[in-house]
């Protein structure tokens, strides 16, 4: 981000988990020039006492969607951008007060958010973005239902795309204003009207292609797919990114694992829109087609891990469900248990992210950190409970105290 540098800081007393290794480490923790500077007995700059709590690296996101402004689809891509970027705003900035300071945007987001995030316009994480994800005609990024006669090509959040040629300029276009990764949808979604969840979507020659130009440019595909055929119509074809997933099965885990494929769970959404649905205005397709895939979705992180996916973490959360977040770690943490979760949200996303500097604390990794008011590995709650105090820091900042619900 274009600011000053803040002065050196030291966390004093913490123990420290790396990223990676279940041990943890009693140490001090220093800050400087953005990045952490070392890891020992030093005192440098500012002191902040740790008092023996866990220091853990920033939080990564790695499904998350800041146009995302409700759970119906029209309004999402045809309501005016400036109303969206300003809503996307206020979500990144409650991320960022979570402990989350990296987000993968798969879906939405641009150049303009990601230059004024860079300008420091705005408190936010660090930002990935896709753009608009690709759809089929009828697909999951398709919202208009089978019974309405509009037109509808692109919106904020997702294109709709047929043809390995006009696949070819979108993804050159999303390319060329600086996508992180390209975002597919490859089988029918809980939020679409019109399409069933286990049919894989576009054919193997669009994919292949897609893949094709983003390898071409050191970039990569994540694609939106549920059930076993969409999953294992995406790898074969090239896909890393495997979102949501939930339907996985065993066979289809090999698969993966012989493509070396990332899977990025998103339980989080799944129970906040069962909880929540009515009072979002959840549409009783969509109800029925969460149904589907609510409870599943545990059991996919499980057949993942067993299978030796990488595992990620993402939260997914559209509208007035954004505020369920951390609530994904609590779930997560029960399929997986709090070593993996925290491994998946921090070093595994960023091996997705194919950013060595992010997810682990060492020196030289860039200086985003957590302290929690406590150690999750005897108390989870401390991750996930937004009434326990925590304190974040990104680039080596402290950022403002307060919970997301405080800031509201």
């Amino acid at each position: 981000m274009k600011t000053t540098q803040p002065p050196a800081l030291t966390i004093t007393d913490v123990l420290v988990f790396d990223g990676h290794n279940a041990e943890l480490t009693r140490a001090n923790v220093s800050f400087s020039h953005g990045l952490v500077s070392a890891i020992g007995n030093q005192e440098e700059g500012e002191l902040l006492p740790g008092k023996g709590r866990v220091l853990v690296p920033g939080l990564i996101d790695a499904h998350f969607h800041a146009y995302a402004i409700s759970l119906d689809g029209f309004r999402n891509e045809r309501g005016p951008l400036s109303f969206a970027a300003l809503a996307g705003a206020k979500r990144l900035g409650e991320a960022l007060s979570r402990g989350f300071t990296t987000v993968r945007d798969v879906a939405g987001g641009d150049i303009g958010l990601a230059s004024a995030i860079d300008a420091g316009l705005l408190p936010a994480p660090r930002y990935f973005y896709t753009g608009p994800a690709l759809s089929q005609t009828g697909g999951h990024g398709d919202p208009r239902e089978a019974d309405v006669d509009v037109c509808f090509g692109h919106g904020h959040m997702c294109e709709v795309v047929d043809g390995p040629e006009a696949l070819r300029i979108a993804v050159r276009e999303r390319l060329r204003t600086g996508a992180h990764a390209i975002k597919i949808m490859t089988s029918g979604g809980v939020v679409s009207l019109s399409d069933p969840l286990s049919i894989p979507q576009y054919s193997d020659e669009e994919i292949a292609l897609v893949v094709a130009e983003a390898t071409r440019r050191g970039s990569y595909v994540a694609a939106h797919a549920y059930s076993p055929a969409a999953i294992a119509h995406s790898v074969r074809n090239g896909v890393r990114s495997i979102e949501h997933g939930n339907l996985l099965d065993e066979p289809t885990a090999a698969l993966m694992v012989q493509h070396g494929a990332f899977l990025v769970p998103t339980l989080a959404a799944y129970a906040a829109m069962e909880r929540r649905g009515d009072e979002v205005g959840l549409p009783e397709v969509s109800k029925a087609k969460n149904l589907q895939v609510l409870t599943a979705g545990r059991e996919a992180i499980k057949i993942a891990l067993a299978a030796g996916i990488p595992v990620g973490f993402g939260s997914d959360l559209m509208g007035d469900l954004a505020d369920e977040q951390l609530n994904g770690l609590a779930l997560q943490i029960e399929a997986a248990g709090v070593l993996a979760t925290l491994r998946s949200a921090t070093s595994v996303n960023a091996a997705l992210l194919q950013d060595p500097s992010l997810g682990h604390l060492s020196p030289g990794a860039v200086g985003d950190a957590l302290l929690l008011d406590g150690n999750p590995f005897e108390d989870p709650s401390v991750l996930y409970d937004e009434s326990r105090p925590r304190t974040v820091i990104q680039a080596g900042r402290r950022i403002p105290a307060g919970t997301p619900k405080e800031q509201h």
